[in-house]
């Protein structure tokens, strides 16, 4: 009976080690629950925002949107550079998208020819993948429409309207407000604005020259974003408006320049290779900067051809080059004013008295002047130009008065305008030749006459002797020249903020009254008549040797080959009694400054004084009219009243606004 004892123990000791074990699961199983339950809680009711949020995100992608590039405007508010629709064709390159074979497909609906096709590979080649390319700009309604129509069947083909860069008045104000063209990889760069993604947007412009380079990141403004539903491949399903982020438009930048004045100085040069500047000579705003021959610079937001960029680039006459600013050429008499101006500031007699019979022989050579002027003084010399009068003077002085007084008047600076380009030319003294000149840094006597009628070492650019005329005729301020009046609505210091000229002002009005006489009865006599009534103009003839005193031939070396004749200044202010405007004109190899650039001055002047309401009002105020008795009877024997005489008809200007 023992045995059953032992046997009924030990099933209860299994049994007891089967329950423990039981419960040991059981709670392990228990607490897997509930903390399952729990991390479904947290999830469901705690981080519900947050992946809700993640979900969207792998649904919705953003493509960067370009921002409409900022408007450049005139001082009137007229548009120099604006946007305009653009249809483009874009393409992604992605995975399996065979690109050769699209782009022949493409060709069907749009020119796209082989050397082009060979170009867009290569740009394919360099740009990253999902990044459109713009394989057509400017498409027309027809092709767009092709496109869209099979944008279904053609795998990342995407038809769009974006903007593109537009300069409504063409080559007009080329050299000034330059141009925008894509990025390329030499504009990317690792830090800074350059490295954002909207660098690589095909619809993205930078500013490649003049405004709109030196003003790029004020124009281009902020990027904003388009919200797109995407499908697991990243390929876009449909748009959402309701998400997209706006661009902010880039900043307005006016300019002080005056449409009407920009174009008439580009009718005036027509094919002429030269510059023209002028300035108003109370605030020192400049109105007028123009370099021709000029381009399109539309034609540079397209893209040129390699033909049409060489075409540009080796012309003689140098269209891309800004001959207002880059170029700097003799002054020729030009600078009688300056040396006029020193040798009065050191009390030199304006009376004093050469002699010229056109030549003088001097320094072991003879020494030219295109007359023979007879007695001349300072004032009489001013206004026939007479050489030989400043060879005189010249030597009298040396190089470093004349120098000091030329730098007073802005000859031989660089100007804070905005944009960049300007070269400074060189005003010479003794410490240029000891600088310059290592093996001989002794300024010879002989060198000075040369100096004396702007020749020699001396040369400057047209905006130097813009200023120079412009301080001349305000008589007191050292004027600046000024081309970017505001950005974004703020206003820029006007050039009238700066320092007084340190010269005698009678010494100024000297040589005022002498460049009165040069275009009434010296040099530009009858060439510089404005024909506006009592409004006169005052200036300075120039004619300055390019290479040689023989480098052209004929009168003032204005016949021969283009490139061997003298080029051909007109320096100028008006009106002579209240000077207002100023301004320089260089016709480059024009010959004789009278014949060339004088008639062109008086031009561009006469559209700036007829957009001036009071000097309007002077030009056509009725002429005064004649004393008459009232008690003079006619020939039948009855007073008569005057007849009235009509006021001066004057049409106004084409275009734009009064100034």
């Amino acid at each position: 009976m023992a045995q059953p004892s032992i046997f009924f123990a030990e099933v209860n000791e299994k049994q007891g080690v089967f329950h423990r074990r039981a419960f040991l699961m059981g709670g392990f199983a228990g607490a897997s629950l509930l903390a399952l339950g729990g991390r479904l809680a947290q999830l469901q009711l705690v981080e519900a925002q947050r992946y809700e949020k993640l979900s969207a995100s792998n649904q919705f992608n953003f493509k960067l949107v370009p921002p409409p590039r900022g408007l450049i405007i005139d001082r009137n508010g007229a548009v120099l550079a604006s946007n305009r629709p653009n249809f483009r064709l874009l393409v992604v390159r992605d995975k399996g998208l065979d690109t050769p074979g699209t782009l022949k497909t493409l060709a069907n609906f749009v020119p796209l020819d082989d050397q082009r096709q060979a170009r867009l590979l290569r740009e394919f080649a360099r740009t990253p993948r999902r990044v459109p390319v713009a394989v057509m700009e400017d498409m027309t309604w027809d092709q767009f429409s092709a496109i869209n129509v099979r944008a279904p069947e053609l795998a990342g083909v995407t038809a769009d309207m974006g903007e593109v860069r537009v300069y409504p008045h063409g080559g007009a104000f080329a050299h000034v407000i330059g141009y925008v063209a894509k990025v390329n990889k030499d504009d990317l760069t690792e830090t800074g604005p350059n490295s954002e993604p909207i660098m690589l947007n095909p619809g993205f412009r930078i500013g490649k020259q003049g405004v709109e380079k030196a003003f790029d990141l004020d124009l281009r403004g902020k990027p904003g974003a388009q919200k797109v539903e995407v499908d697991a491949n990243g390929h876009e399903v449909r748009q959402d408006p309701e998400g997209d982020i706006h661009a902010v438009p880039g900043k307005v930048i006016q300019l002080t320049l005056d449409v009407d004045i920009q174009n008439r100085a580009m009718e005036v040069f027509g094919e002429e290779s030269g510059a023209a500047v002028m300035m108003d000579c109370r605030t020192g705003d400049i109105l007028c900067m123009f370099s021709g021959p000029s381009f399109d610079a539309n034609r540079f937001v397209r893209g040129l051809t390699g033909a049409e960029y060489r075409a540009l680039a080796t012309y003689e006459r140098k269209p891309l080059f800004n001959k207002a600013l880059t170029a700097t050429y003799p002054p020729g008499s030009t600078f009688k004013t300056m040396v006029a101006l020193t040798a009065l500031e050191n009390g030199v007699d304006p009376n004093t008295t050469y002699v010229c019979n056109g030549a003088w022989p001097w320094g072991g050579r003879v020494w030219h002047c295109d007359q023979h002027h007879g007695a001349q003084n300072m004032h009489s010399a001013i206004s026939t130009s007479c050489d030989i009068f400043f060879y005189h003077t010249a030597l009298g002085l040396g190089p470093d008065k004349i120098a000091a007084t030329a730098r007073k008047f802005g000859l031989g600076q660089i100007f804070d305008i905005g944009i960049p380009g300007q070269k400074a030319g060189l005003v010479p003294d003794t410490a240029y030749k000891r600088r310059t000149f290592k093996n001989d840094p002794v300024w010879h006597p002989g060198e000075t006459p040369s100096m004396g009628i702007g020749q020699g070492y001396t040369h400057l650019n047209p905006l130097q002797l813009c200023v120079m005329v412009s301080r001349l005729a305000n008589g007191k301020k050292a004027l600046h020249p000024r081309l970017v009046r505001s950005i974004g609505g703020v206003e820029l210091p006007p050039g009238n903020s700066f320092e007084d000229l340190a010269v005698d002002p009678a010494h100024i009005d000297f040589v005022r009254a002498a460049m009165a006489e040069v275009t009434s009865t010296g040099t530009a006599a009858r060439v510089a008549d404005l024909g506006l009534g009592p409004i006169k103009m005052a200036g300075k003839t120039g004619t300055a040797q390019a290479y040689s005193y023989g480098g052209g031939r004929g009168a003032h070396g204005a016949v021969g080959e283009w490139k061997l004749r003298d080029h051909a200044w007109f320096v100028a202010f008006a009106p002579y009694d209240d000077p207002r405007y100023a301004c320089s004109v260089l016709v480059e190899h024009g010959g004789f400054g009278a014949s060339a650039a004088a008639p062109r001055a008086r031009e561009i002047m006469r559209v700036a004084l007829l957009k001036d309401p009071q000097i309007r009002a002077r030009v056509e105020q009725p002429l005064p009219m004649p004393a008459i008795s009232p008690d003079t009877p006619d020939e039948g024997g009855v007073p008569q009243a005057p007849t009235p005489i009509a006021p001066t008809s004057i049409p106004p200007p084409a275009t734009g606004a009064t100034t």
